[in-house]
């Protein structure tokens, strides 16, 4: 892994120094748009929406939009900001773990002591093992201040960055608003299958079955030879284009495997010994990979035939 920040946990007297790393990352399949007819990648293009023109980094500013009003900002307008360049992770309290709102959590971070003795470092967690508390920081990333938890995980500190009070949508649905009355058998039951589902979580045992099929089915193709090389593929300029698309790509990826997944267990459920496209694709590929053929240079005996006839 590779630290992403630097810097010290600061509580009371005490300085901790520290690196930061990313604690989770993505298992999907990159996906990308591609030109059906050759697999050339789809790229974007900044196109101004008033002159028609593509436009280059430095032609770009940021600006905040209302409606039809448009608020330019200049680099000297966000120079004049407060600009956040603190190392420090500054803590403000020691809080019970219950008390934080699963619904605050965002992005989560490892934190590595970064000294030749890492006593201080283990002073705070054996500290916030031996309370059962978080401590609620504040620090600055990127040049904003966040607000995180930092926690024990292991013999490893972590930090999840927490959302702004203001950032979490309070839900007002009428539904919920309507006297319902539940009946005690009703509940009586409904513990009940609870209870016969209750077990320990253990995350090792689930999988994402649709991220699993797709690489296997992605494998299937690569040993088939299924593959094609885009001969002219252009080389990227600057301002010319980006890979936004693969976000969009990944995005709609995930959205069809939702309708994917539930079809695909109502299936089951109903023939259990069926098996899936992807599966009986990975079982029928060929051990050895063969080299992709092009379509175009295929002339069969008849064609050719007809083509002597014709002469």
């Amino acid at each position: 892994m590779r630290s992403i920040w630097k810097g010290s946990i600061a509580f009371g007297l005490v300085n901790v120094p520290v690196k930061l790393y990313s604690a989770t990352e993505s298992h999907d399949a990159p996906l990308h748009q591609v030109h059906t007819a050759d697999g050339g990648r789809i790229r974007y293009q900044r196109k101004c929406e008033v002159c028609g023109n593509i436009v280059t980094y430095d032609e770009i500013s940021r600006a905040y939009i209302d409606g039809d009003e448009t608020v330019m900002l200049t680099s000297d307008d966000f120079a004049a900001l407060p600009v956040e360049k603190s190392r420090e992770i500054e803590v403000v309290e020691f809080v019970p773990r219950e008390q934080v709102d699963l619904m605050l959590y965002s992005s989560t971070y490892y934190l590595e002591p970064d000294s030749k003795s890492p006593k201080a470092y283990v002073l705070l967690r054996e500290a916030l093992e031996e309370t059962d508390r978080l401590a609620i920081v504040k620090f600055a990333l990127r040049q904003r201040t966040r607000l995180a938890a930092l926690r024990v995980r292991g013999d490893v500190l972590v930090m999840q960055t927490l959302l702004w009070p203001d950032e979490v949508r309070e839900p007002e649905f009428e539904a919920l608003d309507d006297d319902v009355t539940i009946g005690k058998m009703e509940l009586q039951m409904a513990s009940q299958l609870i209870e016969s589902l209750s077990e320990d979580f253990e995350p090792e045992k689930f999988t994402d079955d649709y991220q699993a099929q797709l690489q296997r089915l992605i494998e299937a193709k690569i040993e088939k030879g299924d593959t094609l090389v885009a001969e002219d593929a252009f080389d990227d300029e600057e301002g010319e284009g980006d890979d936004s698309g693969d976000v969009i790509d990944l995005m709609e990826a995930l959205r069809r495997s939702v309708g994917k997944k539930r079809g695909t267990d109502e299936e089951d459920e109903k023939k259990p010994a069926k098996k899936t496209a992807a599966k009986k694709a990975a079982k029928k590929a060929p051990a050895k990979r063969a080299p992709a053929k092009k379509t175009a240079k295929k002339t069969t005996k008849k064609t050719a035939a007809k083509k002597s006839a014709a002469s």
